[in-house]
């Protein structure tokens, strides 16, 4: 759709509305609240062949052990790889990892005392195509960007986050469609 121009104090018909509503970019798929002292939070019918790309947003929450969140798609515990480039703010050292082939996306975001945060990018989940992530989170002590690929050609419609210690109680997880027109 091609951009429209307004004026103040113009009167828009059902129809512009409508076209406004239906080019809109982020579409909300679902919100998925966090259990309690819960090991896993699994969410369901998040992707379909209906958006190539999707955002998930986490946050609140409260987590019982610093440590990173994790996701996996559907029942998938092969062919994960990934690259993190973080920087410890007090010294300016870095604190790189990477996921080689591994049974999770082991760092998609953080889980401090003040709570979850995660804000990932995946592309193609739904599809029966490689699916491709990416972020960036700030923890107590440094900030990370990440990038990876999910090399199993599968659709998928759920994902499961877990933190990598301990337990969360809380939080929101919601996901987010890129619309595509």
């Amino acid at each position: 759709m091609a951009d429209q121009t307004f004026t103040s104090g113009q009167i828009l018909t059902a129809a512009q509305m409508t076209a406004l509503q239906a080019n809109s970019g982020l579409v909300y798929i679902k919100t998925q609240t966090i259990g309690s002292a819960v090991s896993t939070v699994n969410v369901t019918s998040a992707f379909s062949a209906t958006y190539d790309a999707y955002k998930i947003v986490v946050t609140g929450g409260t987590p019982s052990a610093n440590g990173n969140m994790r996701l996996v798609l559907g029942a998938s515990v092969t062919g994960y790889y990934a690259a993190r480039n973080g920087i410890t703010w007090s010294t300016g050292s870095r604190s790189d990892g990477v996921d080689n082939n591994a049974a999770i996306w082991a760092a998609v975001g953080t889980a401090q005392t003040n709570g979850l945060a995660a804000e990932i990018t995946i592309i193609n989940p739904g599809l029966a195509k490689y699916t491709t992530i990416a972020g960036a989170y700030s923890n107590d002590t440094a900030s990370v960007v990440y990038s990876g690929i999910h090399q199993v050609a599968t659709a998928y419609t759920d994902f499961t986050l877990s933190p990598s210690s301990g337990t969360w109680t809380g939080g929101t997880v919601i996901v987010y469609g890129y619309r595509l027109s």
